[in-house]
């Protein structure tokens, strides 16, 4: 499997320099750096997601170097502050960023001014990958219309935080996406990881169902996920697999 991680370089430095900067004109750039990002990713046929803002991390199996130069290049004409990637092979996605994350700090700190726009790592195979869209079973009724906003947003993402652990120690890569949702890119699992993973979302509260689907690109598993979510939600199920790469038990 494949992962890139991009990073703003210098970017700490920047925010202070010659002054502070106003929050909201960081937190604009950040998101306006994910968007575009995970625009150029989606047309590759991978997905991007947003990791402490001035981090994005990708699942880009299939793209090549020149593919990432292209999207590096684009970025340098639209922000004031470089973007570096390192690029990744793996066994896993948790592989894959792994390998990925230590090509870029290889390259030089996150906050050293002489690392501008590197892009380093090898790419990997194209191999069959899970895709798993989790969400909040009728989020609407037990959240968005009870609960006050920042009460509905910590219940929902403390359910999300649990299962990214045991998905984590799976291989796989758990990003709260917004609203009630979850997306999580993970190796071929078996239904029980699922199952054991909704289990622990039960310990906090949270009544969690998932999609799963198969594929060799995260987009064409993303719709089988998107869809198996949806026959889910009319069967009641709270896993639904859809297309599966192997027997699951």
């Amino acid at each position: 499997m494949q992962a890139t991680l991009f990073q703003l370089d210098n970017y700490g430095p920047w925010t202070t320099t010659p002054d502070p900067r106003p929050e909201m004109r960081l937190q604009t750039l950040q998101s306006r750096l994910y968007a575009d990002i995970a625009e150029a990713v989606g047309d590759h046929g991978g997905y991007a997601f947003y990791a402490r803002g001035d981090n994005v991390v990708a699942v880009t199996p299939g793209m090549d170097r020149q593919a990432h130069e292209g999207i590096l290049d684009e970025l340098d004409d639209r922000y004031p502050v470089s973007v570096s990637a390192g690029i990744g092979p793996g066994e896993t996605p948790r592989a894959a960023l792994a390998a990925a994350t230590g090509h870029l700090q290889q390259a030089g700190s996150a906050q050293d001014p002489d690392r501008q726009r590197v892009l380093v790592g090898e790419t990997g195979s194209v191999e069959p990958l899970d895709v798993a869209h989790f969400d909040v079973v009728d989020a609407t009724t037990h959240y968005t219309d009870t609960s006050d906003a920042y009460t509905a947003y910590q219940s929902i993402t403390r359910g999300i935080s649990a299962i990214a652990d045991p998905l984590y120690d799976r291989g796989a890569l758990t990003f709260f996406v917004g609203g009630d949702n979850a997306i999580a890119v993970c190796p071929p699992l078996e239904k029980a990881a699922y199952e054991a993973a909704l289990g622990e979302a039960e310990r906090t509260g949270v009544d969690l169902r998932v999609g799963v689907g198969t594929a060799e690109m995260p987009t064409g598993a993303g719709i089988q996920a998107k869809h198996a979510l949806e026959a889910g939600r009319e069967t009641g199920e709270r896993i639904t697999l859809e297309s599966p790469a192997r027997t699951r038990q």
